[in-house]
């Protein structure tokens, strides 16, 4: 009866135990039974073998969304549902605190901490911790696909969200949102094991496997594993091109990343000196110019260095390795952007152009110390007389008329 559902809504809001909660419908509904005709009742009888109160409502109505369930077929469902709306989270993981509405999506979140898979691809045995992670991946082998388009903007190439800050337009809502972390800096996604944050639950997610060690992916042509879904090594194919210089790469990431060169793109600011940015890697090694923070050292030397990269190539001095080779003159280099800076003395590319006179330059650092004629910036000082200068070689040169050396 509507007084049954009334009851029964209010008791499960006030979150009393499940067995409370039966008995007192179970009372409730055997008051208003010899009140109630048959021609108005919202109820069905039982068997004729049992008591003729034992009934339940036909349906209970969630009074915030209008939902309606059956307790018949699930009799815990509609607490279930409350907790949605109270935000209620009774069932906390005790390894990392994260907090559930269910006992059986706890159990599940459980697998992620004790590594435990239990439902594996009979096909290819992948094995994953969510049996609906095996049923999405099944499709893989089944060719099934069961979603009918509906992303009209994909085909027509229509973009109705744009960024307000730089411009950028988007063919969903939720890549807007996603993007503009970019501006505003929110990282949401934390790792609890070293701290670092994210602007994507599925980075946060790859990220993880380095502590984990998990690899996922393997390789069917020498078996080789890795954490992230990775490219074409072995083929060589490279799939994605640059549609300004024709330059072709094999992960669309990269190509992404290419394409800012030619727009000039730098949507990473750091939020200390300001300076931008074309990716968020770039951005995290400059950050460690304010912090200090050299994490990669020498094992030859003990020297210290802000990024993997700047230690590779500082290796390559010990080792004497010079595995970049220039085609057109045979001349070797120790990392590939001295040989692209010497393919331009070949090619007389110079791609480097300043915006206040039209110089051209064949080098970024080139054309970043002729900027300073024109700002009269001059970062460099001489700590015996305190003259500035534009460069870090005109310093150099400056230094050897105080120590005597020939110039």
């Amino acid at each position: 009866p509507p007084e049954a559902s009334v009851m029964f809504t209010l008791l499960a809001q006030l979150n009393f135990s499940d067995n409370f909660l039966f008995v007192c419908l179970h009372l409730c509904l055997q008051t208003s039974n010899s009140n109630m005709s048959s021609s108005n009742a919202e109820i069905f009888p039982t068997s004729e073998s049992q008591c003729n109160t034992d009934i339940v409502p036909k349906s209970l109505k969630c009074n915030v969304c209008g939902k309606v369930f059956k307790p018949f077929s699930d009799p815990l469902a509609f607490k279930r549902h409350m907790a949605v709306h109270s935000g209620e989270k009774p069932y906390s993981c005790k390894t990392c605190g994260r907090s559930f509405t269910k006992n059986s999506t706890l159990l599940g979140h459980m697998r992620v901490h004790t590594g435990e898979k239990l439902y594996s691809c009979e096909t290819c045995g992948n094995s994953f911790t969510r049996k609906g992670s095996l049923l999405v991946h099944m499709r893989i082998h089944s060719g099934e696909k069961p979603y009918v388009c509906n992303h009209k903007a994909v085909h027509t190439g229509e973009k109705p969200y744009s960024c307000e800050t730089c411009g950028k337009g988007f063919t969903e809502r939720g890549s807007l949102l996603v993007h503009m972390r970019i501006h505003s800096g929110e990282r949401p996604y934390t790792c609890k094991t070293c701290g670092k944050s994210f602007t994507k639950k599925c980075t946060l997610l790859v990220h993880m496997r380095i502590h984990t060690g998990e690899k996922p992916y393997s390789c069917k042509i020498c078996g080789m594993s890795f954490s992230k879904n990775g490219g074409l090594i072995h083929t060589g194919e490279k799939p994605y091109s640059c549609k300004t210089c024709g330059k072709m790469f094999a992960y669309s990431s990269d190509s992404l990343k290419h394409r800012r060169i030619h727009t000039g793109e730098k949507p990473y600011p750091c939020k200390t000196c300001l300076k931008m940015f074309a990716c968020s890697s770039s951005l995290s090694i400059h950050m460690r110019t304010h912090t200090g923070e050299k994490p990669y050292h020498c094992k030859t030397c003990g020297k210290m260095f802000a990024s993997r990269n700047y230690l590779l190539k500082h290796t390559r001095t010990h080792t004497g390795e010079k595995p970049y080779l220039c085609n057109s003159c045979g001349k070797m280099f120790a990392c590939n952007s001295s040989l692209l800076k010497h393919m331009r003395t070949h090619t007389g590319e110079k791609p480097y152009t300043c915006k206040t006179c039209g110089k051209m330059f064949r080098c970024s650092s080139h054309l970043l110390v002729h900027i300073r004629t024109h700002t009269g910036e001059r970062p460099y000082h001489c700590k015996t007389c305190g003259k500035m200068f534009i460069s870090s070689s005109h310093l150099l040169r400056h230094m050897k008329t105080h120590t005597g050396q020939k110039l």
